[in-house]
This record gives C-alpha cells, sequence and structure tokens, in this order.
C-alpha cells in the first residue's frame, strides 16, 4: 500500500492560512498509518474484475480512507470514547485541543466526498459512490451505530441488539467498500454479493476488536485497550470465550464464502480477507 500512502498525502490540498496548526492537523492521522483495510478491499475487487481501472479507483478509496479517518478522529474525543492513542500516536485533541479535533474531522468528512466527486469516472458513476460511501457513512449507517453506542452505554443491549449496533457502526463501511470496487467496474451482482460479505466480514471484524481490546495492551494495538467495560461490546455482553466462538463461527463461514469468488478475485483478495478473517485467534 506505499503507493497509496504517497497518493493519500500528495492529494490533500491546503490553503495558505493564518492558522497556526491546521495545516498540520489536517494530515496528523493521515501519516499515522494504519490498517487502510477498507481501500485494500476496494482495489483489491477492482485489481481482480478489471485492472485498467485501478489508478481511477485509489480516488474512491482515498475517499474511504478519509471519511474512516474522520470517524476515528471523533471517535476519540472526550464526549465519546475520550481515548489518548490512536494508531500508536496521540489523538488529536490531545495533541492540539478538542476544536481543532472536531473541525479536521469535518473537514476529512467533507472532504472525501470532494474527492469523489472529482474522480475521473462518468457523473452517473460518481453519483453512485457518493450514494454508497454517504449512505453507508452517515444517518442510516456509521453514524446511527455511533449514536446507539453512545447512547446506550451503561446499559446492556441483547445480542442481536449489539449486532445491529455494529452492522452500522463498523460492518457497513467495510461492506461499502467492497460493493464500491464492483460498482466502479460494471458488476451490479457482484457488488450485491460482495455487501452481503462485507457486513459478515465488519461483524467479525468488531467481534475481534472487542476481543483484541481486553487481550491486548494498548502499546500492542495502538489505540487505548481495556476502554470497553461500560460499552455494548460482544465480550462485555457475551464474554471472552462466547465472544471467541462467535468469532470463530463467523470466521469460518466467511472462509467457506471466499471459496466460492471466482478465480481472479479469490486470488486478490484472499491475501488480505485470510490475514484479518484469522487476526484473532
Amino acid at each position: 500500500m506505499q503507493k497509496f500512502e504517497a497518493f493519500l498525502l500528495d492529494n490533500l490540498p491546503i490553503s495558505a492560512s493564518i492558522h497556526p496548526v491546521y495545516e498540520d492537523a489536517l494530515q496528523e492521522m493521515l501519516k499515522a498509518g494504519g490498517k487502510r483495510f477498507r481501500p485494500a478491499l476496494l482495489l483489491g475487487v477492482v485489481k481482480a474484475l478489471n485492472p485498467l481501472m485501478l489508478e481511477s479507483a485509489r480516488h474512491a478509496a482515498y475517499a474511504i480512507e478519509l471519511l474512516h479517518t474522520y470517524s476515528l478522529i471523533h471517535d476519540d474525543l472526550p464526549a465519546m470514547d475520550d481515548s489518548p492513542l490512536r494508531r500508536g500516536k496521540p489523538t488529536l485533541h490531545m495533541v492540539y485541543d478538542e476544536v481543532t479535533a472536531i473541525l479536521v474531522g469535518d473537514a476529512l468528512n467533507t472532504y472525501s466526498f470532494e474527492v469523489l466527486s472529482d474522480a475521473p469516472f462518468s457523473d452517473a458513476m460518481k453519483v453512485k459512490l457518493i450514494r454508497e460511501l454517504s449512505s453507508n457513512g452517515g444517518l442510516n449507517g456509521m453514524v446511527l451505530g455511533q449514536a446507539i453506542d453512545c447512547y446506550f452505554e451503561n446499559k446492556p443491549l441483547q445480542i442481536e441488539d449489539i449486532k445491529t449496533l455494529h452492522t452500522n457502526k463498523t460492518a457497513k463501511l467495510i461492506a461499502a467498500s467492497m460493493k464500491m470496487g464492483a460498482i466502479i467496474c460494471g458488476d451490479e451482482e457482484l457488488s450485491e454479493k460482495l455487501y452481503e460479505f462485507g457486513i459478515k466480514l465488519g461483524l467479525l471484524f468488531q467481534i475481534q476488536d472487542d476481543i483484541l481490546d481486553v487481550t491486548q495492551s494498548s502499546e500492542e494495538a495502538g489505540k487505548l485497550t481495556n476502554n470497553d467495560e461500560n460499552k455494548n461490546s460482544f465480550v462485555t455482553i457475551l464474554g471472552l470465550d462466547e465472544a471467541m466462538k462467535e468469532a470463530n463461527s463467523l470466521a469460518d463461514e466467511l472462509t467457506l464464502e471466499m471459496q466460492s469468488f471466482d478465480e481472479s478475485l479469490h486470488s486478490e483478495l484472499s491475501p488480505i480477507l485470510t490475514k484479518y478473517i484469522n487476526r484473532h485467534k
């Protein structure tokens, strides 16, 4: 993903201003790295289906990473998780201040759609991609999940409601990444199949995060761990052993389903997916 890293940082146009830290703050969390899991999924799908579209698809992958990074910045705010660490670095409100962190999150959120609007696709394609990113990352997706998560802190939910919470908060943006890759390549039927696969993958991703929260140190995770005791996490509600069983079951289901992908799609996605499907083990 080194080429993507360069693309990410080189394509953040920041106008000179009198603000002393705005430019640095905008780049802080992007420079901090991260898994780049969502853009990797999108680019993997495109490379498998139509490698000639790969360079153009980087704009969509960049937009997803911008939106995801904004969500992490806001998730770490004192009003949310109040976390001092993200991607192995101090969070923005710790380095600068809460107002700067809020505004940088706002800027990256809106800039993600500017990037998509300027992507080298047809207008019809850009509308489809903007719709997917906004619907899965917005009021009926990630933001809804975050709202449920915050409102029901210290109020235990049933397991099905927790799945609904994390389907919105985590899974939908992962699923959208895969679906957008297929949309770029013009395969609408596959886009729906990959979306459903991505929802399951996103739920597994969240269960794994909940497991790693209690089994890893903050240094290993690159973010504050053992911080979910008041949250509706899978470990908090099910316990570690049952959460592990849930993760193993979902991992087995995804591994089996992945075998149904055609050869090129399996070849491109298997290294990424196998790594993450088994990361809790």
